[in-house]
């Protein structure tokens, strides 16, 4: 694993597509998925590993 980690965020909306968010990038969008299986994919296809947690889209927003 790389250190520290690069982290991405996925983030659900609520007509369920999922959005990857770049936190070391002011939380900039990165890519669009229209649902969870295609935005994992991508992911796994790059290598990342999940983490587990959640934030609410609040909490990112206030980090903006």
């Amino acid at each position: 694993m790389q250190s520290p980690p690069y982290i991405l965020l996925l983030l659900s909306d609520k007509m369920n597509s999922w959005s990857v968010l770049d936190p070391a990038e002011g939380y900039g969008l990165v890519k669009v998925f229209p649902n969870y299986e295609e935005a994992e994919n991508w992911l796994l296809e790059d290598e990342y590993e999940p983490l587990e947690g959640r934030l609410s889209s609040s909490e990112i927003h206030a980090n903006i």
